[in-house]
């Protein structure tokens, strides 16, 4: 049973910079993927960065690119998700996801059955 804990969300200014952990337990595949994915309000879900931690390969949201950086510490089965740059439309709560299965389109919210609890960015 896979289970994310995500941390450091918080309230940010406007080109200020945040970083995102997620923790993942309950797994035994070696290659895997890690999203985080964000729902800002009035709005549908966004896949900003994912990671396959089998190869390390990413893919990046266009709203993101050259300000946002996924990685991964696969001794301590971490995710991290640095925001740099920061805008006030970047404001959402922020969920890790995790799929062990190949994936289509790592950027697809519906391709991921594990789901973090979510911890808020904002940006004023």
């Amino acid at each position: 049973h896979v289970q994310l804990v995500e941390s450091g969300g918080g309230s940010v200014k406007a080109g200020g910079s945040v970083r995102l952990s997620c923790v993942a337990s309950g797994f035994t595949e070696s290659g895997n993927y890690v999203a985080w994915i964000r729902q800002a309000a009035g709005k549908g879900r966004e896949g900003v960065a994912s990671i396959y931690t089998g190869t390390d390969r990413t893919c990046y949201a266009d709203s993101v690119k050259g300000r946002f950086a996924i990685w991964q510490d696969s001794a301590d089965y971490t995710g991290y998700l640095q925001m740099n740059n920061l805008k006030p439309e970047d404001t959402a709560p922020y969920y890790c996801a995790f799929q062990v299965n190949y994936l289509t389109d790592p950027l697809s919210a519906n391709e991921y059955a594990f789901w973090g609890q979510g911890t808020q960015v904002t940006v004023s």
